[in-house]
């Protein structure tokens, strides 16, 4: 296979393509090497960042259902919006961590 595009535009690509390598390569250097403790707590973060809403919005309707007499169930309402409030709380630290703040 050949390449059929005039030798101007394969140098553009050539040198968009090293930039990007290059620029890579620099932001890996900054941050340094990422082990195994840091993703497993990366992992710890986002799971106890979606757990602790959850159990929280639980703990809560549990108390509301105990004191009072509704045919909704409050425990199962607050831990939907635990979690609900939990997978936003971890998407934002996960976009946190890739944007590099």
């Amino acid at each position: 296979m050949s390449d059929r595009r005039p030798p101007r535009e394969r140098t553009d690509a050539l040198a968009d393509t090293v930039r990007r390598k290059e620029a890579r390569k620099a932001r890996a250097r900054r941050q340094g090497k990422r082990g195994l403790a840091f993703g497993l707590g990366m992992f710890g973060l986002v799971g106890w960042s979606v757990t602790l809403p959850t159990l929280l919005g639980i703990a809560l309707g549990v108390w509301i259902d105990g004191r009072t007499t509704s045919p909704y169930s409050w425990t199962l309402m607050l831990m939907v919006g635990g979690l609900i409030v939990g997978c936003f709380n971890a998407w934002y630290w996960l976009r946190r961590e890739m944007d590099g703040e």
